[in-house]
């Protein structure tokens, strides 16, 4: 098994060389954006050969723990089988955008290498498939998608997580969402008990220390759960990385404890209407006035600011910077609102966008008009900062997003396994037919590598390296993964998936924004390309 997926990666990354080098002739004629979609697709094929590489270490990981079972070798023998095929066939960057490296001017025999892998050819096979699926009904939970590669503790935070939801969460989430309701605050409280707000902040700061990766477990079973209870921590991650990363030593000590501890909810105010995933064009105005700052502006797509105390607030402070430089972080305190009063605070109002999913905690569009922020609560102390310090946010932000992506599609294949084995037609549980056990064996095979590449990008960041291509990486194909399987898990549903009373309808709404918030998927693809261009792997 070792050897079959050494090989696979081995050919994957020689093609990957030839298909980066082509690109780079192309590119030399003109920039980036005129060759986007050749551009886009060797950042996808950038991701399916560091899909391999964690594919390869992490069944090496489990030989070498004795932990490579049946199932942890179908699960990779069927993603790496497929994406291989994929790669010599064409990979797809959506439903109807398909990237083939015959387009690069790459031959037949450069494909020879691919084709020509064990996997290639007895990787995704009909006898796989089925087999997984046999394995897979024979087992309960967790077990349904073989062993993680995790150590014991993260293990163990894995299994407490999922007691929580199971109790907690999973019972109420569907009723939940279909009411609009808010995340109930007894459940935040319960979260801010078990730690989730405080994960990887460093313990002087009233923090956990642990490592990203633990960030990713909890967020994927939470996800599990209901995106919206996995989504809380994202709020406290960006603001503590921001606030740890570009604080002041009394900003850290005031702002850090508190956030851990779950005392104060924060939220994300960056986007504006007509800027999107273009900060530099970002208008919003901050005016200098004695000790205080004047905010007037409008933001847009503002998840949970009514019961939020303090909002991580993006504005320009110097206006003859039309640019980057010009942007400043501010830490812009305001009291909790409610539904009748969502904004009980001077200079400050705003209306909810109703959303197909990803409830719980609310999208708000807001309006600033002379809205006092302490001038003590410039992020850093000083102006043109602001850009540079969200920068450092993307990495740890796009992991989580591509974690809670998993715990979703991970959802979609408990619905979608659980319906199939209990529907009944023309005599037997739909499962046995094999165009309904091939939606849950290959949704199964690409959660568990998108859960390795997540881990993979994740360890990059403990280890201190940059890593925001791998997290780019990682939210792409998650994000695809979560989509591909609650539309799966529908299907598989019938007409009954359509349906709100059933929880899949909830799940695929809920997937469906994974590809456009955190950087849409044609960001991400960007974002990698750029970083494949200047020489990075």
């Amino acid at each position: 098994m070792i050897d079959a997926i050494t090989e696979a990666r081995g050919s994957a990354e020689r093609i990957f060389e030839k298909a980066r080098a082509a690109l780079r002739l192309q590119a030399a004629e003109g920039d980036l954006d005129t060759h986007q979609h050749t551009a886009h697709g060797v950042a996808w094929l950038a991701t399916y050969v560091e899909t391999l590489k964690a594919l390869a270490t992490f069944t090496s990981d489990l030989s070498s723990k004795g932990k490579l079972g049946e199932m942890e070798q179908l699960l990779i023998k069927i993603a790496a089988g497929e994406y291989l095929n994929q790669i010599a066939g064409g990979i797809p960057m959506n439903q109807t955008e398909f990237f083939r490296v015959g387009s690069l001017g790459l031959a037949h025999a450069d494909l020879a290498p691919i084709m020509s892998c064990a996997l290639f050819k007895t990787g995704n096979t009909p006898e796989n498939r089925a087999r997984l699926v046999d394995l897979m009904q024979q087992n309960d939970g967790d077990i349904a998608f073989g062993d993680c590669g995790l150590d014991d503790t993260l293990t163990e935070m894995r299994s407490t997580m999922q007691r929580f939801v199971a109790a907690k969460v999973a019972p109420h989430a569907h009723k939940w969402h279909l009411e609009n309701a808010y995340v109930p605050m007894e459940i935040i409280q319960e979260l801010a008990a078990l730690g989730v707000f405080a994960l990887t902040l460093p313990e002087e700061h009233g923090g956990l220390g642990l490592p990203k990766e633990a960030m990713c477990v909890v967020s994927e079973e939470l996800s599990r759960g209901w995106i919206a209870v996995g989504s809380l921590g994202t709020r406290a991650e960006i603001a503590c990385e921001l606030i740890l990363c570009g604080g002041t030593v009394e900003q850290k000590s005031k702002w850090l404890p508190k956030i851990a501890s779950g005392e104060i909810l924060p939220t994300a105010v960056f986007t504006e209407p007509n800027t999107g995933s273009d900060l530099g064009a970002l208008r919003t105005r901050a005016e200098i006035s004695g000790d205080i700052y004047k905010i007037t502006g409008n933001k847009t797509w503002i998840t949970h600011p009514v019961r939020a105390d303090l909002m991580t607030l993006l504005a320009r402070t110097d206006p003859d910077e039309k640019g980057y430089k010009g942007l400043s972080m501010f830490l812009a305190e305001k009291p909790r609102g409610s539904d009748e009063n969502p904004f009980p605070a001077a200079g400050m109002s705003g209306s909810e966008i109703e959303v197909l999913g990803y409830r719980g905690m609310k999208e708000y569009e807001i309006r600033f008009e002379n809205f006092e922020v302490k001038a003590e609560n410039l992020l850093g102390g000083v102006e043109g900062q602001g850009f540079k310090q969200l920068m450092q946010t993307f990495e740890s932000a796009r992991i989580q997003t591509a974690a809670r992506a998993i715990g979703v599609a991970q959802n979609a294949l408990d619905l979608g396994l659980k319906y199939a084995s209990d529907r009944r037609q023309f005599g037997k549980a739909i499962i046995k037919f094999p165009r309904v056990a091939d939606k849950l064996a290959l949704m199964a095979a690409e959660i568990m590598a998108a859960r390795q590449l997540c881990y993979r990008a994740a360890r990059a960041k403990d280890a201190g390296r940059r890593c925001d291509m791998e997290a780019g990486m990682a939210k792409l194909l998650a994000a695809r993964v979560a989509w591909s399987a609650a539309d799966n898990a529908v299907q598989i549903h019938g007409g009954n998936g359509f349906a709100l009373e059933f929880q899949i309808s909830r799940v695929l709404c809920d997937a469906r924004i994974l590809n456009i918030f955190e950087g849409a998927a044609e960001i991400q693809a960007q974002v990698i390309a750029k970083r494949m261009l200047d020489g990075s792997n």
